[in-house]
């Protein structure tokens, strides 16, 4: 059942919940929501220990989209999700969703424990944010989304084809496409921030063990960044980690 929280701008984000035991919070990355992303199986692969909290991000799904879009805004919907869960949550994000946890730990939102798996601080050095603005102002979704998957994702160049051989699938991508500068903007540059630095909740750094050079040295730049990290590479796993896989790693951490 869909519930809303109410972030500090007003803006309603809607999440829901599943399970029993302490609360955790899930964040998914670009282009992802509760009916498209990882999140609702990582869910369901901790609802035996958790009650576990997955929301659509701002301008995804049934959340709102006040603008100006500002990263700090990401933060505040976060930690509105967060007191909707009873203020005091484990949380965890993939992809885009890692970064946005560090940003909310470094930012001083209260969690217990904070989890972040493959942020793609890669490096990249290209203006990405400019294309992407000027593809939505332009209303080219479809090439919103190409560029994304071929050009910053690294994807192959025939991927965006097979993804409209499933018309369902890139429709629901058209849908939240407006959103791909969000991120683009909340990774600052795909360079690791100085900032966190100063995070104190305890963190833990995940990656995967196929993971591609640039996002292994993502991964271990953010473990390096952030004081007393601790680093998990979980065999076998790429960028798309396995919920059965991820599950144990978390439980172990979260304990």
């Amino acid at each position: 059942m869909t519930s809303f929280a109410t972030s500090k701008d007003g803006t309603a984000i809607a999440y829901e919940s599943m399970g029993s035991g302490p609360a955790l919070v899930l964040v998914d990355g670009a282009m992802c929501y509760r009916e498209f992303g990882p999140a609702k199986d990582v869910a369901a692969a901790l609802a035996d220990s958790y009650t576990v909290y997955w929301y659509d991000r701002r301008g995804r799904g049934e959340s709102g989209d006040a603008l100006p879009y500002a990263p700090a805004r990401e933060v505040e919907d976060l930690a509105a999700v967060i007191a909707a869960a009873g203020g005091d949550a484990y949380v965890m994000g993939q992809s885009s969703g890692g970064a946005l946890v560090l940003e909310a730990a470094a930012s001083g939102v209260p969690m217990r424990k904070v989890a972040s798996y493959e942020a793609p601080y890669v490096g990249q050095s290209t203006d990405f944010l400019a294309k992407q603005k000027q593809l939505i102002a332009d209303g080219n979704r479809k090439g919103a989304i190409d560029y994304f998957m071929t050009t910053m994702v690294g994807a192959p160049f025939f991927m965006p084809l097979m993804m409209r051989l499933m018309p369902k699938v890139f429709r629901q991508l058209q849908a939240v496409a407006h959103t791909l500068p969000y991120d683009t903007e909340l990774l600052s540059g795909f360079e690791v921030p100085a900032r966190f630095a100063s995070i104190t909740t305890p963190t833990l750094v995940m990656g995967g063990s196929k993971y591609k050079a640039n996002m292994k040295k993502a991964v271990h730049d953010v473990a390096g960044i952030v004081p007393d990290a601790k680093l998990v590479i979980l065999e076998g796993q790429t960028h798309q980690v396995s919920p059965t896989v991820l599950a144990p790693v978390l439980k172990e951490f979260f304990q």
